[in-house]
């Protein structure tokens, strides 16, 4: 293989002449990285009559997927071959910053047909991912991929809910999110993600309207919990947390903790490496809009009336084990069953913040925020 060197103002570029090498080889990743650092000092350059030069910059991204980096390199060059590894992030990191950062660059390469697509996927947990990160943007411009999804009634809570605080964090979505809720066309179950999102508008006129019609949920002694975005910038006891886990809080009736509490809803012992306080908050008090995989409750009725309503434990032709809120695991008969059906509605209660004040919340919540995986 030959190499012709051709100076350029203030750099040296390298360039190759003749076929490339693959991007396993190790010589050929160190001479990708010389293209690159040259292409990283040239302003303004465009690759589309430069197709060696652009395939050395692929094949070096291939090297920093998931990164930071991998996300800078492809917003300078406007690299749209890079929409799948987006995606990838976009969904495998919601709710954090390189997974917005990626919604964010599929929405300036104008992807708004996969993005339209993803949230309408049937996996609704997938497309709750996708709705959740293009609402972290706070941008305006999404607004338009947003809004139908809100009375869009056969899309599950999780993702309406995603839709409904995607439109709440940019002005211009407040202001449609409100004249939805004045219009008598915001579903029920959407109304704590409503009043959470204009609320807490620095718009008094929006938060002045949105009174009017919605409440955030009361805890104890009947005062309204104040936003989430409010709770989240307070300080808390984890300590306090810990023991209001386990006593005033019920969360260990459903949830064990490094082995200790009943086994009914998800293990909680490392939730602080998945969720964000953000999302912490969302899940106690808007429990069915974030109801993780697999914890959905289902709902048995027998032939002779006997109604239950739990988690799926297994299922095969001949049986069904449902375990309920008791932590209780009942197998019945498929030929004794009259109704199998799964509910909107999470089976963790939706009330549990009215035995809590606001800073036992936030007490709380700091303690399961250090419920980290272990390294």
């Amino acid at each position: 293989m030959h190499y012709r060197t051709v100076l350029c103002p203030f750099v040296l570029f390298v360039a190759l002449s003749g076929s490339w090498v693959l991007a396993d080889d190790p010589g050929q990743r160190a001479k990708d990285a010389i293209v690159v650092r040259a292409l990283l000092r040239l302003p303004g350059i465009d690759l589309s009559n430069k197709p060696e030069q652009k395939a050395a910059l692929l094949r070096h991204l291939e090297t920093l997927r998931g990164s930071e980096q991998y996300l800078e390199i492809a917003e300078k060059f406007q690299l749209r071959e890079t929409k799948d590894e987006l995606f990838r992030l976009m969904v495998e990191q919601s709710d954090g910053a390189l997974g917005v950062k990626a919604a964010g660059l599929l929405v300036k390469f104008n992807e708004r047909e996969l993005l339209a697509k993803a949230m309408a996927d049937p996996d609704s947990a997938k497309a709750a991912k996708v709705v959740t990160a293009v609402g972290l943007l706070a941008d305006a411009k999404t607004n338009e991929l947003l809004a139908p999804l809100i009375t869009n009634a056969p899309r599950p809570l999780a993702v309406r809910s995603a839709a409904a605080a995607g439109l709440g964090r940019n002005a211009p979505g407040q202001k449609l999110l409100l004249a939805i809720v004045e219009q008598g066309k915001l579903p029920e179950d959407l109304k704590f993600a409503a009043a959470n999102s204009l609320l807490s508008s620095a718009d008094e006129a929006i938060r002045a309207a949105a009174s009017k019609h919605l409440s955030l949920p009361a805890g104890a002694g009947g005062k309204p919990l104040p936003p989430i975005a409010e709770l989240v910038e307070r300080s808390g006891d984890a300590a306090r947390g810990k023991e209001l886990f386990a006593t005033t809080g019920t969360c260990a009736k459903c949830h064990r903790v490094r082995g200790e509490g009943k086994e009914v809803g998800p293990d909680l012992s490392e939730i602080g490496s998945k969720l964000s306080k953000e999302a912490l908050y969302l899940s106690i008090l808007d429990p069915s809009a974030g109801i993780s995989f697999n914890y959905e409750t289902w709902l048995i009725r027998t032939l002779d009336g006997t109604l239950l309503s739990g988690i799926l434990v297994s299922q095969t032709d001949d049986a069904v084990e449902l375990k309920t809120a008791e932590a209780i695991v009942h197998k019945l008969k498929r030929d004794d069953i009259e109704q199998l059906k799964k509910s909107p509605l999470s089976l963790m209660p939706a009330d549990l913040q009215k035995q809590l004040r606001a800073q036992d919340l936030v007490d709380l919540v700091e303690f399961l925020a250090t419920l980290k995986k272990v390294q």
